[in-house]
């Protein structure tokens, strides 16, 4: 156990941000410093959410890497409209996804050119790229399939890959409304703060179960009979038109928050449901919960679907594993969203799962993601986006924020 004062917040954020400085490449942030397969590669999501803890962390030099890895990544954007799942800085080659490329990429990308246009005042840096972005958002528009303003994410097409999830899945709803909310502003384009509005209001009526509201009203008549089991006190994960997913969705509802999805009530409804799971809760918050079991039916779907190895046993990886990069997320969306407690525990357990390191007890560990029951670290250490959940809880308690 490291001693205490090793494992306060700002301790935690001087660590992230050597790592950040450790991970900086000419071509952008690598994913991890360990010389681990493909960790050592530019990153669509990876780079992006690092780049944007870089950014509020102000640190010029870091700041100048995010530049580059923007530029890596919409250098490399394919003629259709989406991005790279990662480039390697050495060849140059970017893979655009295994069995399935990646739906969250393309928001990703857009929302982390804005920000960086944004707050550093380099308009011009996204204006040059206003092509590149009416190609992402038309991407976009054609993953809809059938014009009802939800994109259909195929298995494996976002962050969580080797898990179930396919459909109309939230959490990429959500990074397309950030992404549409952010260019409809910095081009003054109007259709596309109109699109995100039509799409809040899908999500608003669709992933909050309420049973008092017309059923017509609802995405799918599959829905009024598929919600009457679902959970009412959080964002649901997703839908398709065989299932409503019942797990509790950390970056969705982390994302949900920070956007302010839905009405008070909702809002209000979800801190509480939050504050009872981080009570409940000793450590990270899974990214997804409860874990999938043996005998769940969708052990069947999670089974088989590993590249290499199967890494999805019950409590681990995607399937209830802790992922810091989340759970940085949701302080951030708690300290906005005037939950300051809330958003400091969870900071300091975030400094608290970033230490350990079992194979280099002096060195932080900052893991891909810990175990849901045992909170031991698991996957690759070093990695980036695990600093830049620490470094962007740190940056929202102190008052820092990205746009919304």
């Amino acid at each position: 156990m490291a001693p205490a004062d090793l494992l306060t917040p700002t301790e935690a954020a001087r660590q992230a941000l050597a790592l950040l400085r450790a991970a900086a490449t000419p071509a952008g942030f690598v994913a991890s410093v360990q010389p681990t397969a493909n960790y050592q590669r530019v990153w669509t999501r990876d780079g992006v959410i690092t780049g944007l803890a870089a950014l509020l962390s102000e640190e010029k030099s870091l700041v100048r890497t995010f530049r580059a890895t923007l530029t890596t990544v919409f250098d490399h954007q394919h003629p259709t409209g989406f991005f790279p799942s990662n480039v390697d800085p050495a060849t140059g080659r970017a893979s655009y996804g295994g069995n399935c490329g990646r739906v969250d990429n393309v928001s990703w990308a857009v929302i982390g050119l804005l920000q960086f246009a944004g707050l550093t005042g380099d308009k011009a840096f996204a204006d040059n790229r206003l092509i590149q972005i009416e190609r992402a958002f038309a991407v976009l528009d054609a993953w809809e399939f059938n014009g009802r303003h939800l994109v259909y994410v195929p298995q494996s097409g976002d962050w969580a890959d080797e898990y179930v999830q396919h459909g109309y899945v939230l959490y990429d709803q959500l990074l397309r409304v950030w992404a549409l909310e952010l260019a409809g502003r910095h081009f003054e384009r109007v259709e596309w703060l109109d699109k995100a509005a039509a799409i809040r209001a899908v999500l608003a009526r669709n992933y909050w179960p309420d049973p008092t509201s017309d059923p017509a009203t609802l995405y799918s008549p599959a829905l009024a009979h598929q919600l009457r089991d679902a959970p009412g006190d959080f964002w649901l994960m997703g839908f398709n038109p065989a299932r409503v997913y019942r797990q509790f969705d950390l970056a969705a509802n982390a994302l949900a928050l920070l956007l302010n999805l839905g009405d008070a009530r909702q809002q209000v409804a979800l801190v509480e449901t939050l504050h009872r799971r981080l009570v409940a809760t000793p450590g990270l918050l899974s990214a997804f919960d409860p874990a999938i079991g043996s005998t769940d039916p969708l052990m069947a779907e999670l089974a088989d679907n590993y590249a290499y190895e199967f890494r999805n046993h019950p409590g681990e990886f995607h399937n209830g594993g802790c992922w810091p990069v989340w759970n940085g997320w949701l302080a951030a969306a708690l300290a906005q969203h005037g939950q300051p407690t809330l958003a400091a525990e969870l900071r300091q357990r975030l400094a608290a799962a970033n230490r350990p390191n079992p194979t280099e007890p002096s060195c932080w560990g900052f893991y891909e993601n810990l175990h849901g029951q045992t909170q031991q670290p698991i996957g690759v250490p070093y990695c980036t986006w695990s600093a830049a959940g620490q470094l962007l809880a740190g940056a929202y308690a102190e008052g820092r924020y990205l746009s919304r």
